[in-house]
């Protein structure tokens, strides 16, 4: 699946089960050379950051963050960019 990230607002991702679930864009911002994507599900106030990679087709997929230090690293990232946005 490849998402126009800057024009797509609302996703449909299914998970691993075959449920599908909708999300709505937040944000895309790359970190030590990787990329991330900030989704919030419809109806819900929680924001969930994924790690956007492509496979070998340069077919993009999002997984999650399991390594802890990575997922500190992006998520302290995530936030001073957005205290960087609220300054303009």
């Amino acid at each position: 699946m490849t998402i126009d990230w800057e024009e797509d607002n609302q996703v449909i991702l299914e998970d691993e089960e075959g449920q599908e679930h909708e999300f709505i864009f937040i944000d895309r911002f790359e970190l030590d050379d990787e990329e991330y994507v900030i989704l919030q599900p419809v109806d819900e106030d929680e924001q969930i950051i994924f790690k956007l990679t492509r496979d070998e087709d340069g077919e993009e997929y999002l997984s999650e963050i399991e390594d802890d230090e990575e997922w500190e690293r992006v998520v302290d990232t995530y936030r001073d960019l957005n205290l960087d946005d609220e300054d303009i």
